[in-house]
């Protein structure tokens, strides 16, 4: 009686749009009200344990690094670095978004980042070489996904910190899947464009590759710095992000020039409510962990899935399922903190390793950026073209079973995630 109170309360005052942790905390609180599992000094004292973490840090840090490299001139570089890679093939414009999609997510870590950043600038460009404007906007949809998939992506990081798993783990087995995804839309791109005639015009040319690489060197380097200094052990993720912060500072004063004092304090500002409201929901992380295994509720959920089947790809595929439907609800912070730690429950229990389920957990919700009704990459999208989303998600759904085949993909072929580590 008191659990479904407290599930009802909960998504009733989410539904009836309440904060999600305020939301979190009033059910918790009408549990107690009806079957006193626990104490609400107990709940204070977890809620707080739950923000004050020091890996905890490593979120705030990274989000306000990609914005300082989206304002600091590293996009357009990065898609000029990328141009220079496709010579005259079919669709070279679409596989320039893909890829430089990748490597600004690489430096950004964050999904609506990266469609507002490339799509700015690849979105026309498509248009006016001959692409439908549906497709092309929702082409950068799609593709700004990859900035949650690429590291440093701060949905692993508030995996690594609410699951207890190592963010430096994470951001390298995300590597290959990020491959994996990139080429699955490239390769839809391609046949998309070879249908319609739309092929590049500019020709390979080394010179040129070479010195658009070496004017984008600066915003490069940085993923090294940050992979390698985490791999190394020379610094930790929330070190690593600090670290980001200040060498895009330099990089965009020093180097390129571009930021300016004013752009450096609209980047904190705008991104403190953000931050303020992301750390305001890890609070009731752990309580709600708490109240959970106090209620046996993961085990209650493993039972209903096992009843079902306890074969690993079934399992997987259920997982998949639930998250496809929570991600056009519910947004990325709030689905990791209540989902990842029942789930991650379950699927050990069918061998899944901890990362490699984190890169799972990942790329559904990086599916979940381009699902309305709560799709925030497709808002990113409508605001940059003035399209309507029912018109780009008519647009994207080749380019959404392509993210969902990559999904099965990576999720049935664990190497993917673990090679490297």
């Amino acid at each position: 009686m008191g659990t479904a109170v407290m599930f009802i309360v909960m998504f009733g005052l989410m539904f009836l749009g309440v904060p999600i942790a305020v939301a979190m905390f009033i059910a918790m609180i009408a549990l107690i009200a009806i079957d006193p599992v626990t104490t609400q000094s107990f709940l204070a004292q977890t809620a707080y344990g739950g923000v004050a973490v020091f890996t905890n840090l490593a979120l705030p840090f990274f989000m306000i690094s990609g914005t300082i490299m989206e304002t600091g001139g590293l996009s357009k570089r990065l898609v000029n670095a990328a141009n220079s890679l496709i010579g005259g093939v079919t669709g070279s414009l679409g596989m320039v978004t893909v890829i430089a999609c990748m490597f600004f997510g690489a430096v950004s870590g964050s999904a609506p980042a990266t469609v507002a950043a490339i799509g700015a600038i690849m979105i026309p460009m498509m248009v006016e070489d001959g692409y439908n404007k549906y497709y092309a906007t929702a082409l950068a949809c799609c593709a700004g996904g990859l900035g949650v998939i690429v590291p440093p992506s701060y949905p692993l990081v508030l995996y690594g910190v609410t699951c207890s798993q190592s963010v430096g783990d994470l951001f390298i087995a995300g590597l290959l899947p990020s491959c994996v995804v990139g080429g699955i839309l490239i390769i839809i791109n391609y046949f998309y464009c070879k249908k319609r005639g739309l092929k590049g015009e500019n020709k390979f040319n080394i010179k040129n590759a070479l010195h658009a690489f070496w004017d984008a060197k600066w915003a490069l380097i940085m993923p090294i710095i940050i992979l390698g200094g985490i791999y190394s052990g020379f610094f930790t993720a929330t070190e690593a992000a600090v670290v980001s912060v200040v060498y895009g500072i330099f990089v965009g004063f020093v180097l390129y020039k571009e930021l300016k004092w004013k752009n450096l304090w609209l980047i904190f500002r705008d991104n403190a409510a953000f931050i303020a409201g992301t750390m305001f929901i890890m609070c009731p992380a752990d309580a709600t962990g708490s109240v959970f295994a106090y209620l046996n509720i993961n085990q209650i959920i493993a039972d209903f899935m096992f009843s079902i089947s306890d074969n690993y790809y079934v399992v997987m595929f259920m997982i998949f399922v639930i998250m496809f439907i929570v991600g056009m609800f519910i947004q990325t912070t709030p689905a990791i903190i209540i989902l990842a730690p029942t789930l991650l429950s379950v699927v050990t229990q069918v061998g899944c390793d901890p990362i490699h389920f984190g890169i799972i957990l990942d790329l559904a919700l990086a599916i979940a950026f381009v699902t309305p009704p709560v799709a925030v990459n497709l808002f990113v999208g409508s605001s940059m073209t003035g399209i309507s989303i029912d018109k780009i998600t008519k647009a994207e759904i080749p380019l959404l079973i392509g993210l969902c085949v990559a999904f099965f993909v990576v999720a049935f072929v664990p190497w993917f995630s673990l090679a490297l580590l």
